[in-house]
């Protein structure tokens, strides 16, 4: 668990996130990226969950299959029954041809067994924005029932979010931001949320300042860089997301390795 920041509440996330799995060790948002980022000591994960066709959260970046699989087109035009026969591995390398697409599913089946944290990136393909947000909520909340760690939504588009908020209100969630638009903070309050969480050039002290003082916490994507993570930590960021797992170990001092 991530230690408190003065003045703010207990914050169940640990600092360490490692992206989309582990997505360069292993196929990304995939089982397997799950178990390499854990082997790699990682205690929290991101990925990215959209519909099928027939309404099935399952985990995928894209909008469309190509660069991640042998098969073309808008993967949320196919039911899971065709998703999940594709081969989500073969692309990364030949020791993991055959790996499947995962649904969310199977997913809260990994990390709940091995009391592991998750960040789910609400990634709804175009014009389902508001429906991706309320089938991954509700599915969310039957998933990690009776859990003592709830999975933190997060989503670029503000109307994923409320989607979820009003499905399940309980539920901690995050704006994600690539810019800091006129407006941001007010609507990250809007939609009530618990964290922002930007690309990590953008965060700094003011902003850290700024979400801690409104009793929000504050996270970064996608931290690579050592002197970044540094630069980060010294000023007391909530959570880093990494695809670096296997230079930064979270139960090295200060989560850092030396290379």
């Amino acid at each position: 668990m991530n230690a408190t920041a003065p003045g703010l509440a207990p914050w169940p996330y640990p600092l360490w996130i490692a992206h989309r799995g582990a997505g360069h060790q292993a196929p990304e948002n995939t089982l397997a990226a799950f178990r390499a980022g854990a082997s790699h000591g990682y205690r929290a994960f991101e990925c990215d969950v959209k519909l099928s066709a027939d309404g099935v959260p399952f985990l995928l970046h894209d909008d469309t299959l190509q660069r991640t699989t042998p098969a073309h087109g808008v993967a949320g035009d196919r039911p899971w029954s065709e998703l999940s026969r594709i081969d989500a591995g073969g692309w990364h390398s030949r020791a993991f041809a055959g790996e499947p697409i995962p649904s969310l599913e199977a997913i809260a089946a990994f990390v709940r067994r091995n009391g592991l944290a998750l960040n789910i990136e609400i990634k709804p393909t175009p014009g389902l924005e508001a429906e991706t947000g309320r089938v991954v909520a509700l599915e969310a909340k039957r998933l990690w029932q009776g859990s003592a760690i709830q999975p933190l939504l997060s989503s670029f588009e503000p109307p994923s979010l409320a989607a979820a908020r009003d499905a399940v209100p309980g539920l901690p969630r995050a704006l994600l931001l690539d810019r800091l638009a006129p407006g941001w903070f007010e609507l990250t309050q809007e939609l009530g949320c618990a964290a922002v969480v930007t690309a990590y050039p953008l965060m700094d002290a003011d902003v850290i300042a700024r979400l801690h003082g409104a009793g929000l916490r504050a996270l970064c994507y996608t931290v690579n860089d050592p002197a970044e993570a540094q630069r980060l930590i010294a000023l007391g960021i909530d959570g880093i997301i990494t695809d670096a797992v296997d230079r930064f170990s979270p139960a090295a001092s200060g989560g850092m390795l030396l290379d």
